[in-house]
């Protein structure tokens, strides 16, 4: 297990039962790298990542 897991697992967990829209996954993201610019970059890639899970180039 990554140490990221643990994160993981934690949301697996506490909101394992909800559902979320895309439309606020990308605002929730919007507002963690408002708060930790530092994080712009890997969000940026997690975002991208999701947005091309389809595409059959990748």
């Amino acid at each position: 297990m990554y140490f990221t897991d643990r994160g993981i697992e934690e949301l697996a967990e506490r909101r394992g039962d909800e559902e979320v829209t895309l439309g606020w996954l990308s605002d929730q993201l919007r507002t963690f790298v408002d708060l930790n610019p530092d994080f712009e970059t890997p969000v940026e890639r997690l975002a991208t990542w999701l947005a091309r899970l389809d595409d059959e180039d990748e």
